[in-house]
């Protein structure tokens, strides 16, 4: 990489100290004559930002070369206020002219950089497009210069915005006197996402440049004494492809929501999609506050990534854990029958099930297929809140996956000291009826309740969640690697596995399922619906694992409703994302004509897909 100083600001070092080659100082205080004849100034050259790239190395985020337009002062540095400005003004006029675009620089911007920083350029216009470098790059005088600098750049715009995050310019460096070591340009750095947990390893590690002036100004060397090293790349767990394709479904069947795909068998993240999203494009250079505003007060909030930052009531989802801690704990055998009435009273109170109508005798299989609000009801009370809670833990809900990302959702499975610290009083047995159906204080983020179904597709095998894979080098050394590890191990029986298995296969296939909507042609379906309210809106949520025999992907999809909107249901709702997006994926190959051999129709929906 060429760096021209035309093109490049100085900084300052000190003056007139020679270093021998065993690195001790010969003059450490430099003569008064040699401060005289001759001024040695260093700068500090930012190294290209590394790249954050999916899976197979194809890049989400990089930098790209930028321009700058920048007024060069000259030397020496001695102009009164009303020279300094007629001189910018010139500059300002001449630029315009120019790129045919307004350019406003305050009064004490220029005077405070020529006083403080005059040395080095003054910016007038950055990160020029191609048709106004086109301009400039036909000619311009002296006084006015081209300067290159990094910008980030996502080359996918919005895709996966909410994981990569966006950088932002540091402060500017002309609001104190010029130091040694200065930077010829600000960096970049972090501010959310991947881009801000792994700032330090993106950097890299600066260049320097060395620039020897004479005593009236003028200069006599230029040289750079050690080449900028990019920084680290960051490989994530992301396949780009599925990240896309996830990203178009959800957009396509939401205004607000997320969808989460794990491989349960090593727990790498393939998509985390949330809807709506922004373009990091935007807060590139620097964020202008009108784009800033629109996001900010959009009442969708597209910067807040849903899929783990926010959490949401888990509804009939969590009856798949209730049933998976009642078999395991052995407080439940798979033959148990239950009642499943239409309501059910515990103390004072009467808990209703969904459906207007008692459906008789239940095993475990039967009641989770048909989602039997009463049938769990009962079995909650029988294991009691404890065995929930423990089981619950151990799948990873109401914990953090441990992510590399801020300010991810704890989530919440409410015990008795989470209880007396916000209801002054420990669980009832009316809360743990309610936590037998997801409802009460549970919260559970979606990639949670993702990684929860890929342990039990996994047959309690619970591979610690990542989403990255390694960190590298440019030329490909790895400095720190993600290995696939266990993280919990729950013993299941066979018969209790393959129980969970048919059920959750039932949810989607029998008659008296509620997930008809998430079918996928040849492949089978396990997963369970869940409806919550959750403020004024609905919360309604489809999660599971396919294929069911060899399960590939764990999924968890949630549809957000709007205020006081009644109709919105897991088996409505959620389940279609779902189904829409495997479709995609298990998609044969089309043939000549070009037409799809699958039918891309939907199964019809049934009056009891509600919950």
């Amino acid at each position: 990489m060429k760096f021209l100083l035309f093109m490049l600001p100085i900084a300052v070092v000190a003056q007139g100290v020679t270093i021998d080659n065993t690195g001790s100082v010969e003059n450490p205080k430099p003569t008064w004559e040699t401060q005289r004849q001759a001024r040695t100034y260093t700068l500090a050259i930012p190294a290209p930002r590394g790249q954050i790239t999916d899976r197979n190395g194809r890049p989400l985020a990089q930098s790209r070369l930028s321009y700058n337009l920048a007024i060069n002062f000259p030397t020496p540095l001695d102009w009164s206020d009303e020279k300094i400005l007629a001189f910018a003004r010139q500059q300002i006029t001449l630029a315009k002219g120019l790129l045919k675009r307004d350019i406003q620089i305050p009064d004490a911007a220029i005077i405070g950089h020529y006083k403080n920083r005059g040395v080095l350029p003054l910016d007038i216009v950055q990160d020029l497009q191609p048709a106004e470098l086109s301009v400039v790059q036909g000619g311009l005088p002296q006084e006015l210069i081209l300067r290159q600098t990094y910008v980030r750049f996502y080359p996918n715009g919005p895709l996966a915005a909410h994981i990569i995050g966006y950088t932002g310019r540091e402060a500017p460096l002309s609001v104190r006197p010029i130091e040694n070591n200065d930077l010829i340009f600000p960096e970049s750095e972090g501010r959310e996402g991947l881009e801000q947990i792994f700032d330090n390893e993106l950097r890299g590690q600066p260049g320097i440049l060395h620039i020897t002036y004479d005593r009236e100004g003028r200069k006599t060397s230029e040289r750079i004494a050690r080449q900028p090293v990019p920084g680290y790349n960051v490989v994530t767990t992301l396949d780009d492809n599925f990240q896309q394709l996830c990203e178009k479904v959800l957009a396509e069947n939401t205004k607000r929501g997320a969808l989460v795909v794990i491989e349960p068998g090593t727990g790498e993240i393939l998509a985390m999609a949330s809807n709506p999203a922004f373009n990091p494009n935007d807060f590139v250079p620097v964020v202008k506050p009108e784009v800033f505003d629109a996001y900010s007060k959009n009442p969708s909030d597209p910067l807040v990534p849903r899929a783990f930052r926010s959490a949401y009531p888990a509804g009939s989802t969590f009856k798949t854990f209730v049933g998976f801690a009642a078999l395991n704990s052995g407080k439940i055998k798979i033959k148990d029958e239950f009642n499943c009435p239409t309501s059910l009273t515990v103390g004072d109170h009467t808990f209703n099930n969904w459906k207007k109508t008692g459906s008789g005798m239940l095993n475990f299989k039967e009641a989770l297929t048909q989602s039997c609000n009463t049938w769990f009801y009962q079995v909650g009370l029988k294991i009691g809140a404890e065995t929930i809670i423990d089981f619950a833990h151990r799948l990873g809900l109401g914990r953090r996956t441990g992510i590399p990302v801020k300010s991810e959702a704890d989530g919440n499975i409410p015990t008795d000291d989470y209880m007396m610290r916000v209801h002054k009083r420990k669980i009832k047995k009316g809360d743990v009826a309610n936590m037998a159906i997801g409802q009460g204080d549970i919260l559970i983020s979606p990639l949670q309740m993702a990684q929860a179904m890929g342990a039990i597709s996994q047959g309690g095998v619970f591979h610690q969640t990542r989403l990255v894979k390694q960190v590298q080098t440019i030329d490909n050394r790895v400095v720190a690697a993600y290995p696939d590890r266990v993280r919990e191990e729950i013993p299941v029986a066979q018969d209790v596995q393959d129980v969970l298995r048919k059920a959750l296969v039932a949810v989607t296939t029998d008659g008296q399922g509620t997930a008809h909507r998430a079918q996928v042609k040849g492949v089978q379906v396990a997963g369970k619906t869940g409806t919550a309210q959750w403020g004024l809106r609905t919360a309604a949520w489809f999660t599971g694992f396919l294929p069911a025999d060899a399960p590939r992907y764990a999924f968890a999809a949630l549809y957000e409703g709007e205020p006081n909107d009644n109709s919105v249901h897991g088996g409505s709702h959620a389940a279609p994302i779902i189904g829409k997006l495997f479709k995609k994926v298990f998609a044969p190959q089309k043939p000549a004509n070009g037409k799809p051999q699958d039918d891309e129709s939907e199964p019809p929906a049934k009056a009891d897909e509600s919950n």
